[in-house]
């Protein structure tokens, strides 16, 4: 459920004038670089035939027929009204059929738009606000089948070594109504959800989110695997997943709490010496981000990593992995760092993306900024601070700075690039260095997770903490480094003042009122200075000018001298 359910969350009106003058200025820079279509805007926008209804569970029955690559199934959707309707909007992409709309045992008229669905209660029309009611959409087709999984979404049908089939679906920014009927917003998670695969072959095994519930012997010979989400759950983190797989368990113990956590492992049978070797990264994983951010938030459903036909993705409660039990990006990684890089993103996104959620797709660094500097945390605890510097700074030559991170609002944005990752947690870095206080940082990162946790956030419920704690408003930080493409550009010239050699500085293609702290000097002896937009700061020059250096290892900046 949780739908929107923050955002009527109060804030302060100077950072909401400040909030509303970026934004709009953003959004024109998105509207002369993408043709936004209304379908982008049916998908995208909270429309009255959305809010009206907060969906409270999912119960998803799907049939995986493997030799036609196609699907069947139901969807039944049980909701809370917001208001009386007659028409609500359900999302189920155009190249599958919808069969039939049942609402108590009477089929309802429906008609599309693009992807959309818009059904018409008529004379069943839901009068009462609060009322609990549900309606079920049978429907079938073939699946989008995706090109580049995971980046381009949609359904994998792939064969592993031995020629078995080996099939699994990933829809982040296409969107999970590319395979089941939803309200396809992020911004509504049902409470709960029921999930039953079912496939024909009985030597495959089908693995999904949440508790295993059994498996059922069904009357025409197919064979249903059942599983029970117990928690709130992003529809693009819904998942499937079916193989000749080997199963085996573990057990993690939280070293603050010493409750247990059930593991889970789906793997190819051929890989199952492999994965019982990399898959003990887990305990450490969680260990370091259980101490950062809290507990890990699904505890009741357990952690599973499933292997998959493509790279990964962080599907709750059942990651994705498919890093061939190897270290690194598929054996690629920074040096001075031993570590599965699917297992330490994929497992971040627990905590930012699964549990705290963002409400639009606009706000999708929330997700990826958050878990990529989580990777920096998980260095810094298990290699020490140095290397967590060498590591996120790593980031900076996949940095494009070619558009806000935020994007445009209330429409399907999938365009965001790979600076929502790598800038995001180079800004998250640069801003824990700009408090200047662990202390705090680490108490403001933790809270921020744990304030919203299971429930949605936004920039401005991030920046509000931020000022709380730090007791300094950082809007025009937020400003700089979500609503515009370029990083602040420290320019600097050297001086002298009689016998004293300074050095003065400013920032340039910046907001007006944006100023920040920077250390300068000598490494090792850096000197700290608040410095301003477009005002020369002089302060004395503590080091000869040739060791005079900026640092960039803790600030995500341009640096420029001038004359």
């Amino acid at each position: 459920m949780n739908f929107t359910k923050n955002f009527a969350r109060p804030l302060f009106l100077l950072f909401c004038l400040a909030v509303a003058t970026s934004l709009s200025a953003q959004n024109d820079y998105f509207k002369r670089l993408y043709r936004f279509t209304y379908a982008d805007t049916l998908r995208g926008s909270l429309r009255p035939e959305r809010t009206c209804y907060d969906v409270t569970r999912y119960d998803l029955k799907v049939r995986v027929d493997i030799p036609s690559r196609s699907i069947s199934g139901s969807c039944r959707i049980h909701f809370d009204a917001r208001i009386g309707f007659n028409l609500l909007q359900l999302d189920l992409f155009a190249n599958m059929v919808l069969d039939s709309v049942v609402h108590r045992g009477r089929k309802l008229p429906f008609f599309r738009k693009a992807n959309a669905v818009f059904v018409d209660f008529g004379a069943d029309n839901i009068r009462e606000s609060g009322s609990h009611d549900d309606f079920t959409v049978f429907y079938h087709g073939q699946p989008i089948a995706a090109k580049n999984p995971p980046w381009d979404g949609g359904f994998v049908w792939q064969e592993d070594d031995l020629g078995r089939p080996f099939v699994g679906v990933s829809c982040q920014g296409i969107g999970a109504s590319l395979w089941w009927p939803n309200k396809d917003h992020l911004s509504d998670e049902p409470d709960s959800m029921f999930i039953s695969c079912e496939i024909r072959d009985t030597s495959l095994m089908a693995a999904c989110n949440g508790r295993f519930n059994g498996m059922r012997r069904l009357p025409d010979g197919w064979t249903a695997y059942d599983w029970f989400v117990g928690y709130p759950i992003n529809n693009y983190d819904v998942t499937l997943n079916i193989a000749d797989y080997a199963h085996f368990s573990d057990e993690y113990t939280s070293p603050f709490t010493g409750k247990r956590l059930a593991l889970d492992y789906y793997v190819l049978k051929s890989n199952l010496g492999k994965a019982r070797r990399q898959f003990k990264q887990v305990h450490d994983v969680l260990r370091i981000f259980e101490k950062a951010v809290g507990p890990y938030p699904f505890w009741d459903d357990g952690y599973k990593l499933v292997e998959t036909p493509y790279l990964g993705m962080e599907h709750q409660s059942a990651i994705a992995y498919g890093n061939r039990y190897r270290n690194g990006y598929l054996g690629y990684q920074p040096p001075g760092v031993d570590f599965d890089y699917i297992i330490v993103h994929e497992t971040g996104h627990e905590w930012f993306g699964n549990s705290l959620s963002c409400n639009d797709l606009a706000e999708m660094w929330l997700h990826e900024s958050f878990t990529t500097y989580l990777e920096s945390v998980f260095v810094e605890e298990k290699y020490g601070y140095a290397t967590m510097l060498q590591y996120i700074n790593h980031f900076g030559e996949n940095v494009a700075n070619d558009q806000p991170m935020r994007g445009p609002e209330g429409v399907n944005f999938e365009e965001h690039g790979t600076d929502i990752y790598y800038k995001g947690a180079l800004m998250l870095n640069t801003l824990r260095h700009c408090i200047g206080n662990d202390t705090l940082w680490w108490g403001l990162f933790r809270d921020f997770h744990l304030r919203h946790r299971l429930g949605h956030a936004t920039g401005a419920d991030f920046a509000e903490i931020v000022r709380e704690r730090a007791g300094q408003d950082y809007g025009p930080f937020f400003e700089q480094y979500l609503d515009r493409p370029q990083i602040p550009v420290l320019e600097y010239r050297f001086a002298r003042k009689g016998r004293q050699r300074t050095v003065e500085m400013r920032w340039t293609d910046v907001p007006d009122n944006f100023s920040m702290p920077i250390e300068t000097g000598a490494p090792g002896r850096w000197q700290r200075t608040t410095v301003k937009a477009g005002q020369w700061t002089a302060v004395p020059l503590s080091c000869p000018v040739a060791d005079f250096r900026v640092a960039t290892d803790k600030w995500f900046v341009e640096t420029r001298l001038t004359k």
